[in-house]
């Protein structure tokens, strides 16, 4: 039976169908009060944003989602994890100082900031499940303890996952560092051809890994986790992994932690996917690109999978914004990003039960 998939398009004349009134009728919609019951606390799992990026989620739209939890009876918290790069969400102090800045301030949101995995990404409570890679996972604390969970994810194109969604945001967003290096799993590789010996892949490697000798850089594959920001940041492209062998374990490997993350409890959570801003990559980079695609819209389900399916097929139905980019391509994702495999999410994903690509798209 088809997932039914709430949908709310751009068009607005009026504050009564304003962006900030259709999330709070999609949250009516999707039945957040089934998932909230009074007086138990509940987790609004989003992405900040790296600081610089400036088309993560805005905080008036995720106001919306506060005052619905906290109508229902729900104490709402905003929550996210440690990240596995340097950068401004290292650790919980620097995460917590770059939510504010990017306006999720209690002030303007009316619930605190959590950082779930703690102070370094160290806490974290293990879940079994019978994957293909994993038969446990490392969840974060906070995540897995909150009685209820809201997922509010910014759909987008990513380097390495091909586009990231709700799966995306469980699997990554979900896991301490140690679960994050679990997904990720490999190292990277130098093309000393195409190195132009710029230095920028040496100083945000944040285990030290990579080294210039002779104006080339150079991996230490025993220190490498496979973070990855070497190749967002490498301005020639000479940092890579083995796309061929690596990618589609990767993307099962995420799908896998998703799934852990939501095992056991999937009446207590509910998702809202937002379409816009549509760049193409992930609000980890510290810069916005431009978008791929016009703004479509904001959906909402229960099932992660036909939700991502359902934005997945809306973007790849739009007309691209791109120079260059295919527009007849069926995959604007892989156009923009060829070596990934985003779609194994989505596959994977109904394969190991974490949802349904079968959707029935429900406009409000």
């Amino acid at each position: 039976m088809p997932s039914t998939v709430y949908y709310a398009d751009m068009h607005s004349r009026s504050q009564e169908n304003s962006k900030l009134a259709k999330v709070a009728r999609l949250c009516d919609a999707v039945g957040l009060k089934k998932v909230i019951r009074k007086n138990e606390l509940a987790a609004i799992k989003l992405h900040f944003g790296e600081y610089g990026n400036d088309t993560h989620l805005n905080p008036t739209l995720v106001r919306q989602v506060v005052d619905k939890v906290m109508d229902a009876g729900g104490k709402p918290f905003l929550t996210d994890t440690t990240t596995l790069y340097s950068g401004s969400r290292h650790n919980a102090v620097d995460h917590l100082q770059t939510a504010y800045l990017h306006g999720f301030a209690p002030s303007v949101v009316r619930a605190p900031v959590i950082v779930a995995d703690g102070l370094y990404g160290e806490n974290d409570m293990p879940v079994r499940i019978r994957g293909k890679h994993f038969r446990e996972v490392h969840i974060a604390t906070e995540i897995l303890r909150a009685p209820a969970l809201v997922v509010l994810s910014h759909f987008k194109g990513h380097e390495m996952a091909g586009f990231g969604g709700a799966i995306k945001n469980l699997a990554m967003g979900g896991a301490s560092v140690r679960g994050k290096k679990d997904q990720h799993a490999t190292h990277v590789q130098i093309s000393e051809e195409i190195c132009v010996g710029c230095g920028k892949c040496v100083r945000v490697c944040p285990q030290k890994a990579l080294s210039l000798s002779g104006k080339k850089s150079q991996v230490d594959v025993e220190r490498c986790i496979g973070c990855f920001e070497c190749i967002t940041v490498c301005p020639v492209k000479a940092v890579t992994i083995d796309w061929a062998t690596e990618m589609t374990p990767f993307i099962e490997r995420l799908t896998e932690y998703a799934y852990g993350v939501v095992k056991g409890r999937q009446k207590r959570i509910c998702y809202i996917n937002f379409l816009l801003n549509v760049t193409p990559d992930c609000d980890c980079v510290a810069w916005s690109d431009a978008p791929l695609v016009p703004d479509l819209g904001i959906l909402a389900s229960t099932d992660p999978v036909a939700l991502d399916q359902a934005c997945f097929d809306l973007v790849n139905r739009a007309p691209s914004l791109e120079a260059g980019l295919d527009a007849a391509a069926p995959d604007k994702f892989t156009a923009r990003w060829p070596n990934t495999r985003g779609e194994v999410q989505l596959s994977y994903g109904e394969e190991i039960g974490l949802g349904s690509r079968q959707y029935k798209l429900e406009k409000i």
